[in-house]
């Protein structure tokens, strides 16, 4: 397992499965940066509480409301258009990288807040998911237990 977040980030989003189940729960309002923090703590034991789980919402919350949605939305808007014209086409491409660099840098913060908060051993991955993903709406928790499936293969 990577030792930082972000290279965890991009070797689980890669695994097969993860990314349908990630961008179904976006769709619902989950925090795919979240999903992939709490999958990282999970996996390296490090227990799950009401109080890191409000302290990464709080962290996540705003860097995704006025950066990385902003992005994705305007990434969204010209979609269909880029599709017919190259320069427009180019300038998503450009959009679409800075979303993503926008992304890594939210996984960073989110390593920086949690990386000393201590592995006790606890491995109860599903708990960091549904504690992550408690404030979505229509959360589909069989989307959760796909996702800890392909990420962690148990």
């Amino acid at each position: 397992m990577s030792s930082d977040l972000w290279s965890f980030s991009v070797t689980t989003y890669s695994r097969r499965g993860v990314e349908p189940a990630c961008l179904h729960l976006q769709s619902t309002g989950v925090n795919v940066c979240l999903l992939l923090c709490g999958l990282w703590l999970g996996q390296r034991g490090v227990s799950c509480n009401a109080q890191r789980l409000q302290l990464l919402r709080d962290l996540a919350g705003p860097w995704d409301a006025d950066v990385v949605q902003p992005l994705r939305a305007l990434r969204m808007q010209w979609k269909a258009s880029a599709r017919e014209d190259a320069d427009l086409n180019d300038l998503r491409e450009q959009v679409k990288s800075l979303e993503m660099e926008a992304e890594k840098q939210l996984l960073l913060r989110l390593e920086r807040t949690t990386r000393a908060w201590p592995q006790d051993g606890a491995t109860d991955v599903l708990a960091w998911l549904e504690g992550v993903a408690a404030d979505a709406a229509h959360l589909n928790r069989d989307a959760l237990h796909q996702l800890r499936v392909a990420a962690t293969g148990t």
